[in-house]
Protein backbone atom coordinates (compact mmCIF):
# COMPACT_ATOMS: atom_id res chain seq x y z
CA UNK A 1 0.00 0.00 0.00
CA UNK A 2 1.29 3.38 -0.78
CA UNK A 3 1.94 5.84 1.98
CA UNK A 4 -0.29 8.77 1.08
CA UNK A 5 1.94 11.10 2.68
CA UNK A 6 4.69 10.14 0.71
CA UNK A 7 2.78 10.92 -2.91
CA UNK A 8 1.81 14.21 -1.62
CA UNK A 9 5.69 14.87 -1.04
CA UNK A 10 6.84 13.32 -4.30
CA UNK A 11 4.00 15.54 -6.45
CA UNK A 12 4.89 18.77 -4.11
CA UNK A 13 2.05 20.88 -5.83
CA UNK A 14 0.32 23.04 -3.81
CA UNK A 15 -3.27 25.14 -4.28
CA UNK A 16 -0.70 28.16 -4.66
CA UNK A 17 0.63 26.94 -7.24
CA UNK A 18 -2.44 25.89 -9.17
CA UNK A 19 -3.48 29.19 -9.00
CA UNK A 20 -0.68 30.71 -10.55
CA UNK A 21 -0.80 28.16 -12.75
CA UNK A 22 -4.11 29.23 -14.11
CA UNK A 23 -3.29 32.86 -14.06
CA UNK A 24 -0.36 31.98 -16.48
CA UNK A 25 -2.46 30.10 -19.12
CA UNK A 26 -5.27 32.60 -18.54
CA UNK A 27 -6.42 34.10 -21.57
CA UNK A 28 -6.36 38.13 -21.76
CA UNK A 29 -9.40 39.61 -23.88
CA UNK A 30 -9.68 43.19 -25.28
CA UNK A 31 -12.82 44.75 -26.53
CA UNK A 32 -12.03 44.49 -30.89
CA UNK A 33 -10.85 40.89 -30.80
CA UNK A 34 -12.90 38.36 -32.23
CA UNK A 35 -12.77 34.95 -30.58
CA UNK A 36 -14.70 31.64 -30.92
CA UNK A 37 -17.64 30.86 -28.34
CA UNK A 38 -20.10 28.19 -27.58
CA UNK A 39 -23.45 28.96 -26.69
CA UNK A 40 -24.36 27.06 -23.28
CA UNK A 41 -27.41 29.34 -22.00
CA UNK A 42 -30.27 31.30 -23.91
CA UNK A 43 -31.52 34.36 -21.90
CA UNK A 44 -35.10 35.72 -22.58
CA UNK A 45 -32.92 38.54 -23.83
CA UNK A 46 -29.65 37.76 -24.62
CA UNK A 47 -27.36 34.52 -24.10
CA UNK A 48 -24.50 33.35 -21.97
CA UNK A 49 -21.23 32.47 -24.03
CA UNK A 50 -18.53 30.58 -23.05
CA UNK A 51 -15.21 31.99 -24.95
CA UNK A 52 -12.34 30.81 -22.52
CA UNK A 53 -12.79 33.47 -19.81
CA UNK A 54 -13.26 32.77 -15.51
CA UNK A 55 -16.80 34.15 -16.51
CA UNK A 56 -19.32 33.64 -18.98
CA UNK A 57 -19.30 36.48 -21.87
CA UNK A 58 -22.85 37.73 -22.42
CA UNK A 59 -24.25 38.85 -25.61
CA UNK A 60 -27.89 41.06 -25.49
CA UNK A 61 -30.42 40.39 -28.52
CA UNK A 62 -29.88 43.71 -29.84
CA UNK A 63 -26.00 42.43 -30.52
CA UNK A 64 -27.12 39.36 -32.17
CA UNK A 65 -27.58 40.25 -36.01
CA UNK A 66 -27.62 43.76 -38.10
CA UNK A 67 -31.01 43.11 -38.77
CA UNK A 68 -33.91 43.29 -36.30
CA UNK A 69 -34.24 40.16 -33.97
CA UNK A 70 -37.11 39.23 -31.26
CA UNK A 71 -36.03 36.41 -30.21
CA UNK A 72 -32.29 34.65 -29.26
CA UNK A 73 -33.09 31.69 -30.47
CA UNK A 74 -33.83 33.09 -34.19
CA UNK A 75 -30.08 33.27 -34.30
CA UNK A 76 -28.43 30.88 -31.30
CA UNK A 77 -29.05 27.47 -30.58
CA UNK A 78 -27.70 26.06 -27.09
CA UNK A 79 -24.16 24.22 -27.87
CA UNK A 80 -23.46 26.27 -31.03
CA UNK A 81 -19.33 27.40 -31.60
CA UNK A 82 -19.09 30.03 -33.43
CA UNK A 83 -16.94 33.61 -34.11
CA UNK A 84 -17.78 36.65 -31.51
CA UNK A 85 -16.58 40.24 -31.20
CA UNK A 86 -15.81 41.56 -28.13
CA UNK A 87 -17.87 44.69 -27.75
CA UNK A 88 -16.60 45.70 -23.87
CA UNK A 89 -14.56 45.41 -21.22
CA UNK A 90 -14.88 43.33 -18.54
CA UNK A 91 -17.45 45.18 -16.08
CA UNK A 92 -17.59 45.12 -12.40
CA UNK A 93 -18.51 41.47 -12.64
CA UNK A 94 -15.77 40.56 -14.72
CA UNK A 95 -18.59 39.57 -17.72
CA UNK A 96 -17.32 40.78 -21.37
CA UNK A 97 -19.79 41.63 -23.60
CA UNK A 98 -20.43 40.11 -27.06
CA UNK A 99 -21.37 41.34 -30.47
CA UNK A 100 -21.84 39.31 -33.74
CA UNK A 101 -23.76 42.21 -35.24
CA UNK A 102 -20.11 44.12 -35.43
CA UNK A 103 -18.32 40.66 -37.18
CA UNK A 104 -21.79 41.74 -39.59
CA UNK A 105 -21.39 44.80 -40.55
CA UNK A 106 -17.28 44.75 -41.07
CA UNK A 107 -17.83 41.64 -43.65
CA UNK A 108 -20.95 43.63 -45.24
CA UNK A 109 -18.94 46.83 -45.91
CA UNK A 110 -16.08 44.21 -47.38
CA UNK A 111 -18.92 42.42 -49.66
CA UNK A 112 -20.22 46.35 -50.97
CA UNK A 113 -16.69 47.17 -51.45
CA UNK A 114 -16.00 44.66 -53.63
CA UNK A 115 -19.01 45.23 -55.69
CA UNK A 116 -18.23 48.61 -56.12
CA UNK A 117 -14.76 47.09 -57.44
CA UNK A 118 -17.01 45.29 -59.99
CA UNK A 119 -19.37 48.00 -60.52
CA UNK A 120 -21.95 45.61 -59.80
CA UNK A 121 -25.87 46.09 -60.09
CA UNK A 122 -27.87 44.97 -56.87
CA UNK A 123 -31.13 44.98 -56.68
CA UNK A 124 -33.42 46.41 -52.96
CA UNK A 125 -36.39 46.89 -51.92
CA UNK A 126 -37.33 50.72 -50.70
CA UNK A 127 -38.26 50.51 -46.86
CA UNK A 128 -38.77 54.45 -46.79
CA UNK A 129 -38.84 57.70 -48.62
CA UNK A 130 -38.91 61.33 -47.97
CA UNK A 131 -38.12 64.60 -49.48
CA UNK A 132 -34.61 64.02 -49.80
CA UNK A 133 -34.92 60.89 -51.28
CA UNK A 134 -35.25 56.71 -50.38
CA UNK A 135 -33.52 54.56 -47.97
CA UNK A 136 -32.50 50.64 -48.61
CA UNK A 137 -30.58 48.17 -47.71
CA UNK A 138 -27.76 46.38 -49.26
CA UNK A 139 -25.92 43.61 -47.63
CA UNK A 140 -27.94 44.47 -44.73
CA UNK A 141 -26.16 48.12 -44.51
CA UNK A 142 -28.80 51.01 -45.08
CA UNK A 143 -28.24 52.82 -47.91
CA UNK A 144 -29.71 56.17 -49.40
CA UNK A 145 -30.71 57.07 -52.93
CA UNK A 146 -30.85 60.60 -53.62
CA UNK A 147 -34.31 62.00 -55.33
CA UNK A 148 -31.86 63.12 -58.15
CA UNK A 149 -30.90 59.81 -58.66
CA UNK A 150 -34.73 57.85 -58.75
CA UNK A 151 -35.66 57.68 -62.75
CA UNK A 152 -39.56 57.12 -62.48
CA UNK A 153 -42.63 58.34 -63.05
CA UNK A 154 -43.95 57.06 -59.50
CA UNK A 155 -44.49 59.63 -56.67
CA UNK A 156 -41.55 58.58 -54.28
CA UNK A 157 -44.11 57.70 -51.52
CA UNK A 158 -45.16 54.68 -53.90
CA UNK A 159 -41.67 53.24 -54.44
CA UNK A 160 -41.98 51.63 -50.70
CA UNK A 161 -41.98 47.50 -50.92
CA UNK A 162 -40.50 48.54 -54.75
CA UNK A 163 -37.32 46.58 -55.75
CA UNK A 164 -35.30 48.63 -57.75
CA UNK A 165 -32.07 47.90 -59.63
CA UNK A 166 -29.04 50.37 -58.28
CA UNK A 167 -25.44 51.41 -58.66
CA UNK A 168 -22.77 52.45 -56.65
CA UNK A 169 -21.83 56.21 -56.10
CA UNK A 170 -20.21 56.28 -52.91
CA UNK A 171 -18.93 53.33 -50.30
CA UNK A 172 -16.71 55.42 -47.32
CA UNK A 173 -16.94 52.98 -44.59
CA UNK A 174 -14.83 55.28 -42.85
CA UNK A 175 -17.36 58.12 -43.16
CA UNK A 176 -20.12 55.67 -42.88
CA UNK A 177 -22.04 56.80 -46.07
CA UNK A 178 -23.38 54.32 -48.62
CA UNK A 179 -24.99 56.32 -51.52
CA UNK A 180 -26.83 54.43 -54.32
CA UNK A 181 -28.27 55.60 -58.33
CA UNK A 182 -31.06 54.09 -59.41
CA UNK A 183 -31.20 56.19 -62.64
CA UNK A 184 -27.33 55.21 -63.48
CA UNK A 185 -28.50 51.32 -63.60
CA UNK A 186 -31.23 52.07 -66.09
CA UNK A 187 -28.84 54.36 -68.04
CA UNK A 188 -26.32 51.51 -68.17
CA UNK A 189 -28.76 49.15 -68.99
CA UNK A 190 -29.64 51.17 -71.74
CA UNK A 191 -26.49 51.89 -72.65
CA UNK A 192 -25.58 48.61 -73.44
CA UNK A 193 -27.88 48.48 -76.58
CA UNK A 194 -26.57 51.94 -77.78
CA UNK A 195 -23.40 53.05 -79.74
CA UNK A 196 -21.42 56.13 -80.41
CA UNK A 197 -22.55 57.52 -83.54
CA UNK A 198 -25.90 55.84 -83.33
CA UNK A 199 -29.11 57.91 -84.91
CA UNK A 200 -31.97 57.41 -82.51
CA UNK A 201 -35.45 59.03 -82.62
CA UNK A 202 -36.40 60.94 -79.53
CA UNK A 203 -38.83 62.87 -77.67
CA UNK A 204 -38.19 66.62 -75.96
CA UNK A 205 -39.36 66.09 -72.26
CA UNK A 206 -37.88 69.14 -71.01
CA UNK A 207 -35.36 72.58 -72.29
CA UNK A 208 -33.50 74.23 -70.04
CA UNK A 209 -31.25 77.31 -70.91
CA UNK A 210 -28.15 75.26 -71.62
CA UNK A 211 -30.11 72.36 -73.77
CA UNK A 212 -32.60 69.91 -74.13
CA UNK A 213 -33.48 66.68 -72.35
CA UNK A 214 -34.23 64.17 -75.01
CA UNK A 215 -36.34 60.87 -73.41
CA UNK A 216 -35.05 58.11 -76.06
CA UNK A 217 -36.16 55.06 -74.95
CA UNK A 218 -36.91 55.27 -71.27
CA UNK A 219 -33.74 57.48 -70.50
CA UNK A 220 -32.84 61.21 -70.79
CA UNK A 221 -30.22 62.49 -72.83
CA UNK A 222 -28.75 65.66 -73.38
CA UNK A 223 -29.06 67.75 -76.51
CA UNK A 224 -26.46 70.80 -74.91
CA UNK A 225 -26.93 74.12 -76.72
CA UNK A 226 -23.75 74.08 -78.40
CA UNK A 227 -24.50 70.52 -80.09
CA UNK A 228 -27.79 72.20 -81.54
CA UNK A 229 -26.42 73.61 -85.06
CA UNK A 230 -23.53 75.23 -86.33
CA UNK A 231 -25.13 78.60 -86.60
CA UNK A 232 -25.34 80.12 -83.20
CA UNK A 233 -28.37 79.94 -81.01
CA UNK A 234 -29.69 82.12 -78.51
CA UNK A 235 -31.56 79.46 -76.57
CA UNK A 236 -32.83 75.91 -77.07
CA UNK A 237 -36.50 77.27 -76.72
CA UNK A 238 -36.31 79.49 -80.08
CA UNK A 239 -35.96 75.65 -81.13
CA UNK A 240 -37.54 72.94 -79.66
CA UNK A 241 -41.03 72.77 -77.86
CA UNK A 242 -41.27 69.98 -75.23
CA UNK A 243 -42.98 66.99 -77.00
CA UNK A 244 -41.07 67.57 -80.54
CA UNK A 245 -40.32 64.17 -81.76
CA UNK A 246 -36.60 64.55 -83.23
CA UNK A 247 -33.84 63.05 -84.23
CA UNK A 248 -30.59 62.82 -82.67
CA UNK A 249 -26.73 61.43 -83.13
CA UNK A 250 -24.92 59.55 -79.81
CA UNK A 251 -22.18 61.54 -79.28
CA UNK A 252 -20.61 60.47 -75.96
CA UNK A 253 -22.16 57.78 -73.80
CA UNK A 254 -20.89 57.74 -69.89
CA UNK A 255 -21.84 54.86 -67.95
CA UNK A 256 -19.80 56.02 -65.05
CA UNK A 257 -21.77 59.36 -64.57
CA UNK A 258 -24.63 57.70 -66.46
CA UNK A 259 -25.38 60.47 -68.88
CA UNK A 260 -25.86 59.90 -72.68
CA UNK A 261 -24.73 63.36 -74.94
CA UNK A 262 -26.61 64.00 -77.92
CA UNK A 263 -25.98 66.34 -81.28
CA UNK A 264 -28.29 67.65 -84.12
CA UNK A 265 -25.48 69.71 -85.28
CA UNK A 266 -23.37 66.40 -86.50
CA UNK A 267 -26.15 65.58 -88.28
CA UNK A 268 -27.09 68.83 -90.52
CA UNK A 269 -26.14 68.73 -94.54
CA UNK A 270 -25.78 72.48 -94.46
CA UNK A 271 -24.69 74.33 -91.26
CA UNK A 272 -27.63 75.63 -90.14
CA UNK A 273 -30.30 73.76 -91.24
CA UNK A 274 -31.67 72.72 -88.05
CA UNK A 275 -32.90 76.33 -87.62
CA UNK A 276 -33.89 76.51 -91.88
CA UNK A 277 -34.70 73.10 -92.94
CA UNK A 278 -34.94 70.21 -89.92
CA UNK A 279 -36.75 68.54 -92.06
CA UNK A 280 -33.82 67.91 -94.25
CA UNK A 281 -31.69 66.67 -90.86
CA UNK A 282 -33.98 64.43 -90.35
CA UNK A 283 -33.96 63.03 -94.02
CA UNK A 284 -30.39 62.74 -94.48
CA UNK A 285 -29.60 61.53 -90.99
CA UNK A 286 -28.39 58.27 -91.70
CA UNK A 287 -26.30 59.28 -94.65
CA UNK A 288 -24.59 62.10 -92.18
CA UNK A 289 -24.14 59.52 -89.13
CA UNK A 290 -22.31 57.46 -91.66
CA UNK A 291 -20.33 60.20 -92.76
CA UNK A 292 -19.35 61.25 -89.24
CA UNK A 293 -18.72 57.75 -87.96
CA UNK A 294 -16.18 57.36 -91.50
CA UNK A 295 -14.44 60.71 -90.50
CA UNK A 296 -13.78 59.34 -86.52
CA UNK A 297 -12.45 56.25 -88.07
CA UNK A 298 -10.19 58.06 -90.16
CA UNK A 299 -8.76 60.06 -87.60
CA UNK A 300 -8.77 57.39 -84.76
CA UNK A 301 -6.17 55.24 -87.93
CA UNK A 302 -4.16 58.68 -88.56
CA UNK A 303 -3.73 59.80 -84.85
CA UNK A 304 -4.52 56.81 -82.30
CA UNK A 305 -3.60 58.89 -79.35
CA UNK A 306 -6.68 61.14 -80.59
CA UNK A 307 -9.87 59.83 -79.37
CA UNK A 308 -12.39 58.07 -81.79
CA UNK A 309 -15.20 59.97 -80.63
CA UNK A 310 -15.22 63.58 -80.29
CA UNK A 311 -15.88 64.85 -76.71
CA UNK A 312 -18.39 67.22 -75.98
CA UNK A 313 -17.14 70.55 -74.47
CA UNK A 314 -16.55 70.86 -70.75
CA UNK A 315 -20.70 72.04 -70.18
CA UNK A 316 -20.48 74.40 -67.18
CA UNK A 317 -24.02 73.26 -67.08
CA UNK A 318 -23.08 69.39 -66.31
CA UNK A 319 -20.23 70.12 -64.38
CA UNK A 320 -22.14 71.96 -62.08
CA UNK A 321 -24.69 69.08 -61.84
CA UNK A 322 -21.90 66.63 -60.92
CA UNK A 323 -21.02 69.40 -57.62
CA UNK A 324 -24.89 69.61 -57.08
CA UNK A 325 -25.10 65.33 -57.43
CA UNK A 326 -22.16 65.38 -55.19
CA UNK A 327 -23.74 67.66 -52.89
CA UNK A 328 -26.90 65.92 -52.60
CA UNK A 329 -24.89 62.98 -51.95
CA UNK A 330 -23.49 64.52 -49.04
CA UNK A 331 -26.89 65.21 -47.03
CA UNK A 332 -27.86 61.96 -47.67
CA UNK A 333 -26.67 60.66 -44.58
CA UNK A 334 -28.19 57.59 -42.76
CA UNK A 335 -26.85 56.93 -39.06
CA UNK A 336 -26.66 53.36 -37.36
CA UNK A 337 -28.10 53.43 -33.53
CA UNK A 338 -25.54 54.55 -31.31
CA UNK A 339 -24.81 52.80 -27.92
CA UNK A 340 -24.43 54.76 -25.25
CA UNK A 341 -22.57 54.03 -21.71
CA UNK A 342 -25.10 51.91 -19.62
CA UNK A 343 -27.91 52.01 -22.29
CA UNK A 344 -29.02 50.91 -25.63
CA UNK A 345 -30.72 53.86 -27.55
CA UNK A 346 -33.42 53.86 -29.88
CA UNK A 347 -31.02 54.42 -33.50
CA UNK A 348 -30.88 58.22 -34.71
CA UNK A 349 -30.78 58.84 -38.28
CA UNK A 350 -29.16 62.10 -38.89
CA UNK A 351 -28.70 63.42 -42.70
CA UNK A 352 -28.97 60.01 -43.91
CA UNK A 353 -25.54 58.61 -43.35
CA UNK A 354 -25.10 54.64 -43.11
CA UNK A 355 -23.26 54.27 -39.30
CA UNK A 356 -22.43 51.85 -37.43
CA UNK A 357 -22.90 51.52 -33.89
CA UNK A 358 -20.71 52.91 -31.75
CA UNK A 359 -20.36 50.26 -28.83
CA UNK A 360 -19.03 52.07 -25.41
CA UNK A 361 -18.08 50.34 -22.03
CA UNK A 362 -21.04 48.46 -20.15
CA UNK A 363 -23.20 49.65 -23.42
CA UNK A 364 -25.36 46.79 -23.42
CA UNK A 365 -27.92 46.32 -20.93
CA UNK A 366 -31.70 44.57 -20.29
CA UNK A 367 -33.64 47.23 -22.72
CA UNK A 368 -36.49 48.63 -21.22
CA UNK A 369 -38.99 47.89 -23.93
CA UNK A 370 -38.87 45.83 -26.71
CA UNK A 371 -39.13 48.62 -29.33
CA UNK A 372 -36.61 51.06 -27.18
CA UNK A 373 -34.35 48.42 -27.85
CA UNK A 374 -33.93 48.10 -31.39
CA UNK A 375 -36.12 49.70 -34.08
CA UNK A 376 -36.00 50.35 -37.87
CA UNK A 377 -35.24 53.98 -38.18
CA UNK A 378 -38.49 55.61 -38.87
CA UNK A 379 -37.58 57.76 -42.00
CA UNK A 380 -39.25 61.00 -40.71
CA UNK A 381 -38.89 64.28 -42.08
CA UNK A 382 -36.86 65.15 -39.28
CA UNK A 383 -34.92 61.84 -39.79
CA UNK A 384 -33.34 62.89 -43.27
CA UNK A 385 -33.29 66.49 -43.69
CA UNK A 386 -33.58 68.00 -47.23
CA UNK A 387 -30.06 69.30 -48.69
CA UNK A 388 -29.01 72.89 -47.00
CA UNK A 389 -29.56 75.51 -49.27
CA UNK A 390 -32.23 74.18 -51.24
CA UNK A 391 -33.36 77.71 -52.80
CA UNK A 392 -30.33 78.52 -53.48
CA UNK A 393 -29.88 74.81 -55.52
CA UNK A 394 -33.25 75.46 -57.59
CA UNK A 395 -32.18 79.02 -58.86
CA UNK A 396 -28.11 76.89 -60.48
CA UNK A 397 -28.50 75.27 -63.79
CA UNK A 398 -27.32 72.53 -62.73
CA UNK A 399 -30.12 71.82 -59.80
CA UNK A 400 -32.53 72.44 -62.91
CA UNK A 401 -30.67 69.89 -64.86
CA UNK A 402 -31.07 67.35 -61.54
CA UNK A 403 -34.76 67.87 -61.21
CA UNK A 404 -35.18 67.39 -65.22
CA UNK A 405 -33.75 64.04 -64.65
CA UNK A 406 -36.32 63.52 -61.25
CA UNK A 407 -39.17 64.23 -62.97
CA UNK A 408 -38.24 61.71 -65.85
Amino acid sequence: MVNQNTVAKDVGFTHEDFAALLDKYDYHFSPGDVVAGTVFSLEPRGALIDIGAKTAAYIPIQEMSINRVDAPDEVLQSNETREFFILTDENEDGQLTLSIRRIEYMRAWERVRQLQTEDATVRSQVFATNRGGALVRIEGLRGFIPGSHISTRKPKEELVGEELPLKFLEVDEDRNRLVLSHRRALVERKMNRLEVGEVVIGTVRGIKPYGAFIDIGGVSGLLHISEISHDHIDTPHSVFNVNDELKVMIIDLDAERGRISLSTKQLEPEPGDMVKNRQSVFDRAEEMAQKFREQMRAKQQGQQEQPAVPVTPVEEAVAEEAVAEEAVAEEAVVQEPVVEEAVVQEPVVEEAVVQEPVAEEAAIQEPVAEEAAIQEPVAEEAAIQEPAAEAAEETSVAQEEVSAATEE
